[in-house]
């Protein structure tokens, strides 16, 4: 699933590129998203200008000039591109948004697990939900200490969850734990204020870093031009299970953590 790092590299990316400009068609193929995409929403979206492109956790947000809010959420399998004209339809190509210089922005989506909606700006905290966002100065080593409080899931669930800290998911979860030293099946209510600080030190390094290097592409994500990023070859733990510690020559252990696979270094992380 794209993570906060991969959305935040579509919008920097996209955001240039498609703000100032009005949505000239919308071409809705396919409406059995995971959240299904409402009859009236290329009514919405359509002669609308882009005002701004911004993102919350794994969320990517346009702001349109009528006050409105583009919405976008990728699933785990989305990708929206663009390109500077009409393009061949593929498979699973769901919803094409063409822009007034002939820009073609395309949501493809082979498992329809992605989202996508015009909402009133009140409605977007609601739909992006209350977690701090990853990169937000709120997100401070107390806060993450005052969330993980009598807290008996493990540090891993905590960090994951969306109501929480907003963008995180299973791939980075697993590499910020690497770098701040923590087990993931660590108990959140057992970790101390100096842990948290280095979580939160973690998360930071480590998303920036991935920011920096276009995400990470393990299957079908790509930016918003197409390209694969290239954090994947960075990974110290995620996907390495039996592979020696590139910090101390330990073979990386994997574990299930709420059905999820997790990768640690017994060795680095305690």
């Amino acid at each position: 699933m794209p993570e906060l790092p991969e959305i935040e590299t579509i919008v920097r990316g996209l955001g240039p590129r498609i703000t100032g400009h009005r949505v000239a068609s919308v071409d809705v193929r396919e409406r059995r998203l995971r959240v299904p995409v409402a009859p009236t929403f290329a009514a919405a979206l359509g002669g609308r200008r882009i005002e701004a492109v911004g993102r919350h956790g794994k969320y990517m947000l346009s702001t349109l000039d009528d006050g409105r809010v583009w919405l976008v959420h990728l699933g785990m399998s989305g990708q929206l591109t663009i390109a500077p004209g009409a393009q061949p339809a593929r498979p699973h190509d769901h919803i094409v948004v063409v822009l007034d210089d002939g820009g073609t922005l395309t949501y493809n989506d082979p498992r329809r697990f992605g989202c996508t909606a015009v909402l009133d700006a009140a409605a977007v905290a609601k739909t992006t939900g209350p977690g701090i966002d990853g990169l937000s100065p709120a997100l401070t080593g107390e806060a993450l200490f005052r969330l993980s409080r009598h807290r008996r899931t493990a540090t891993k669930t905590l960090l994951m969850h969306q109501r929480h800290i907003a963008g995180l998911g299973n791939i980075y979860v697993n590499e910020i734990l690497f770098h701040a030293g923590v087990r993931p099946r660590r108990r959140a209510a057992g970790l101390t204020r100096a842990e948290c600080d280095r979580i939160v030190t973690a998360t930071r390094a480590v998303l920036t870093d991935a920011i920096g290097q276009g995400g990470s592409s393990i299957s079908d994500y790509r930016d918003g031009f197409g390209q694969f990023g290239c954090f994947q070859t960075r990974h110290q733990v995620y996907d390495r299970a039996g592979e020696a510690c590139r910090r101390c020559g330990t073979p990386i252990r994997g574990c299930v953590v709420v059905a999820r696979s997790t990768f640690y270094c017994p060795q680095c992380q305690r």
